[in-house]
């Protein structure tokens, strides 16, 4: 949603990196622009927290695949963020089957989820001097979230710049790609080995599972996390 940044000032960029597919394609592309890279994951209660775990697996990989980032890749941050998980009652946050409100959003729907991830990314950019944000959200293959959605992400933009008085920029480089077009970005920025690195060490599934390896990773394999993986893996490969 933002041309790319231009001046020696300006280079450097926080990533939401929760240690999944998205974020790892976001965490490559942001390397690949900018001359410093910091990242930053939420610890949110949530019951897929194998995937931050995965985080400094596929930090050490990308420096391996490209030599270049490794001289870009800064500082990873965690933050807790229990009370997200405390004040929702969803899928994601509880043990409970996945399927669908009444409102016909599913309910591994968290309120607010990345309001708050930005609003608090953004506090962590203002004391880090970074200027540009960089999330994985999208509104082309996704679960019908209002909080990925592009008009969502332009508005907080504006109310963060306007709250703190900075000039913050939020790039979403994957907001209008679908999944298989997500793992050929990956491919154009790292060449085969990122994606290798993404199937073997992302983790994307709702409820945790990284019993069964897939071609597409690990996962349960019927979550809709998983199912949209799957599809975009298998378009990928087939095109």
């Amino acid at each position: 949603m933002a041309n790319d940044p231009v001046g020696p000032g300006d280079r450097a960029a926080l990533v939401l990196f929760s240690g999944g597919q998205d974020s790892a394609t976001c965490l490559a592309w942001a390397l690949d622009r900018f001359d410093r890279v910091e990242t930053l994951g939420f610890d949110y209660g949530q019951r897929h927290r194998v995937e931050l775990d995965r985080r400094a697996a596929l930090r050490e990989g990308l420096t391996r695949i490209v030599p270049a980032w490794a001289s870009r890749l800064g500082d990873d941050h965690t933050l807790a963020l229990d009370a997200l998980g405390q004040v929702s009652e969803t899928a994601l946050t509880r043990d409970a089957a996945i399927g669908y409100e009444a409102s016909g959003l599913p309910n591994t729907f968290v309120p607010g989820r990345n309001i708050v991830f930005l609003t608090f990314a953004a506090a962590l950019a203002y004391r880090r001097g970074l200027r540009h944000v960089v999330g994985g959200m999208c509104e082309t293959d996704y679960s019908g979230y209002p909080d990925c959605r592009d008009d969502t992400i332009k508005a907080l933009q504006v109310a963060l710049n306007l709250g703190m008085e900075r000039r913050f920029v939020l790039h979403t480089p994957l907001m209008w790609l679908d999944k298989a077009q997500t793992w050929g970005l990956a491919e154009s920025l790292g060449g085969r080995p990122l994606v290798d690195l993404i199937v073997e060490e992302s983790h994307t599934c709702y409820l945790g599972e990284r019993g069964q390896r897939h071609p597409w990773g690990y996962g349960c394999g019927t979550c809709p996390a998983c199912r949209l993986r799957a599809d975009g893996y298998a378009r990928f490969t087939a095109a």
